[in-house]
């Protein structure tokens, strides 16, 4: 009965533990000073904004209405113009980056925030470490509304829900993750198709070369993280909406100072009116203006709220409008020139060092759903449905600016290939605006559920959210669709891969953590193993690694069955990563005891800027203290003290899944062949922890599923 105290204490300690550094990870968004505040919002521009900051390249010149007219060029410059207000003011700077989960943004920060408010437990369930203690919590405050009741009860009492619900935000996942390769294919094809207007020997073979070579640059400029990339590129975007806005003022003044008339919805109707279908066609071109949009929430680790909202409100919103504004006056003076309106509406005598500034922004615009990839690759580490990849912070400030090499490889692989297959071609802005249009709808179906469950919201607005955002994105998603033989599919295609690689680890995660859940043993089970299949005890300290937070793994089982001998003192040690820069030495430890003698619990808990490391007698010696701290007997901390001089090894537990005969074909594909896979040829648990292989034993077990 006291063991089983002191184990719900551990437990009760490390929610404790988890609450207090989630509420310090916060502290830095609080704490910025209005001059940090600026110089992030400085370093945004070359991260966040360049997709978005660059559609003015290729906006216009993908519309390709036959001889438009300038009630048609008013209404296009409408369409843009509520398109940004409506979605990039009101919905993602207004509304969607208050959903934030810890400073993280994007799709996955949406599910970890409902997660923490509803009890998913689907088949294809993300999984967490959520703990019947973590209701006491105010973080999962269970007072709710009627109508927030019904909802959360409705979720968590339906296993269909789940799934579909989960399946959903691993699709806008893997959308934003084929972003990374589409945005730097379409943003630097575009810039450098520039040069072919002053040249008619420069081929589009050549331009398909430079834009690959290009590419190559980018990806591995990766690895210096955001901090140095931002440096470098900032100072590029800044001229670039400088100069745009500038020109666009130009053209304004020289073509058609009336212009901006368009803010008017009223030449919508009159675009539609005189175009029908072809106009609802055209739709597709003019979601392009938004894109990059998404990256706005997906990149908000990398800086914070305050300075991403500043960014756009006072210059890049203002600058695009301008910019737009500056092209549809020179296109209704010169309406045969819209399918280069960039570059056509450039005055000569700028038109070189625009080429040159136009492709550095391009490479920038890069740059936005790359970073977005890594953070959400990161996220979904955290939560488990992807499988272990090096995840490297860049910035010892923010949690956030993260690279993967592995993610960064595969995304410029598939950025390459998008390139040379379509040849630089207007495939590849059918393909980008379809990605963009899907993630933003299920974006906005997510923020319904956080209005509804989390932030109790009034129903009325909730409805008039819902329908608004609705109504605009599928208004363009319907006219992207006829756009999938001709390009379109390709995001499927990149999702698909991605999608499969989620669910196979994912299911495969619930899988095993299920069949663990079901088989764990007791700590009397433990204890009646022990004094049955243990024949003698040998000098020294095992330290048993497992991924389990709480219970007792059966592979433990597996172990003492199979070996019939234990070290005089058994710890079993989980390795925990909290989101939080550091944790200090005295706090990483919580220990307890499991019940036989000589048989306690460890888990280790590091900061994101911590190197794990279980090597060295340093490490044994902090834990050897701690535990000493939580023993009353003498005869027992002797025996401790004994056994940290005789030696210490590790052992690790290392499963594999097998499908039994049972299930069917899609179970066995799955678990048999593609988890497997992901299993063998990726990260393992305790790849990181700088564990010697001279002290180190690995024990396997077959968990038939």
């Amino acid at each position: 009965m006291e063991e089983d105290d002191h184990h719900e204490d551990l437990e009760s300690r490390n929610n404790n533990f988890t609450e207090a550094y989630r509420i310090k990870s916060r502290q830095p968004e609080i704490g910025y000073s209005f001059a940090a505040t600026l110089a992030l919002a400085y370093q945004s521009l070359g991260v966040v904004y360049g997709d978005l900051g660059t559609s003015p390249l290729y906006v216009f010149s993908s519309v390709s209405l036959s001889d438009p007219g300038e009630d048609d060029i008013l209404g296009i410059l409408s369409l843009i113009f509520w398109t940004l207000t409506s979605i990039g003011v009101i919905k993602y700077i207004v509304i969607v980056l208050r959903a934030d989960d810890h400073g993280e943004g994007g799709t996955f920060a949406l599910y970890s925030l409902l997660c923490r408010h509803i009890n998913f437990q689907g088949k294809i369930g993300i999984q967490s470490t959520r703990l019947a203690s973590d209701l006491n919590l105010k973080f999962y405050s269970s007072k709710t509304a009627l109508l927030q009741s019904k909802t959360k009860e409705f979720f968590e009492n339906s296993s269909r829900a789940q799934s579909v619900f989960t399946f959903i935000v691993l699709l806008a996942t893997c959308m934003v993750i084929g972003d990374g390769a589409l945005t730097p294919a379409i943003s630097v094809v575009s810039a450098v198709q520039g040069i072919q207007s002053r040249s008619e020997e420069i081929t589009q073979n050549y331009v398909v070369i430079i834009s690959v070579v290009i590419l190559l640059l980018v990806f591995l400029f990766q690895r210096f993280g955001t901090d140095k990339v931002s440096f470098i590129f900032s100072p590029v975007m800044l001229l670039w909406f400088m100069s745009i806005a500038a020109i666009g003022i130009y053209n304004t003044i020289k073509y058609y100072p009336s212009v901006f008339k368009f803010i008017s919805p009223y030449y919508i109707y009159l675009f539609f009116k005189r175009n029908g279908k072809e106009g609802w066609e055209r739709l597709g071109a003019v979601a392009m203006c938004i894109t990059g949009a998404e990256a706005i929430f997906a990149d908000l680790g990398h800086f914070n709220k305050r300075s991403i909202q500043i960014a756009f409100s006072f210059l890049v919103y203002p600058a695009l409008i301008i910019t737009y504004g500056g092209q549809g006056a020179f296109l209704i003076k010169n309406p045969d020139k819209i399918s280069t309106a960039f570059y056509s509406s450039l005055p000569t005598p700028v038109f070189w060092p625009m080429f040159v500034i136009a492709t550095l922004a391009a490479i920038v615009a890069s740059q936005a759903l790359i970073s977005a990839s890594f953070s959400i690759i990161k996220q979904s580490l955290v939560l488990g449905c992807f499988p272990r990849v090096n995840i490297i912070h860049t910035s010892n400030k923010h949690e956030g600016q993260v690279y993967s090499p592995e993610v960064n490889y595969i995304l410029m692989v598939c950025c390459i290939l998008i390139v040379v297959g379509f040849k630089g071609g207007a495939e590849i802005g059918n393909a980008y605006g379809v990605a963009v249009i899907w993630v933003m709808l299920i974006t906005t179906c997510l923020m319904v559920v956080v209005m509804l469950v989390i932030w109790k919201t009034n129903l009325i607005l909730i409805v008039l959210f819902f329908t608004s955002f609705l109504f605009i994105e599928a208004s363009y998603m319907t006219s992207l669709l006829m756009k999938v033989p001709q390009g379109g599919w390709v995001p499927f295609a990149i999702a698909s891969f991605f999608l499969t690689i989620m669910l196979s680890w994912t299911y495969g995660r619930s899988k095993k953590n299920a069949y663990e859940a079901e088989r764990k043993m007791t700590k009397d089970g433990l204890t009646e193993l022990v004094s049955r299949s243990v024949d003698i005890r040998v000098p020294g300290i095992c330290l048993f690694c497992t991924d389990l937070i709480n219970g007792i793994p059966p592979i433990i089982r597996h172990y003492v069955n199979h070996v019939g001998t234990l070290r005089e003192v058994l710890i079993v040690v989980t390795v925990r990563t909290l989101p939080i820069k550091s944790v200090l030495p005295e706090e990483r430890f919580i220990v307890g005891k499991l019940g036989p003698y000589g048989v306690y619990r460890c888990l280790v808990q590091y900061g994101y800027m911590d190197v794990p490391n279980l090597n060295g007698d340093e490490f044994v010696s902090l834990v050897v203290d701690k535990l000493k701290e939580e023993i009353e007997s003498p005869g027992e901390i002797q025996n401790l003290e004994s056994a940290a001089s005789a030696g210490v090894v590790y052992v690790m537990g290392r499963t594999v899944l097998i499908s039994s005969e049972k299930n069917g074909w899609l179970a066995h594909l799955v678990i048999d062949c593609f988890y497997r896979f992901l299993q063998k040829n990726f990260r393992s648990a305790v790849s990181t922890l700088n564990i010697p292989p001279s002290k180190m034993l690995q024990v396997g077990m077959l968990y038939e599923i």
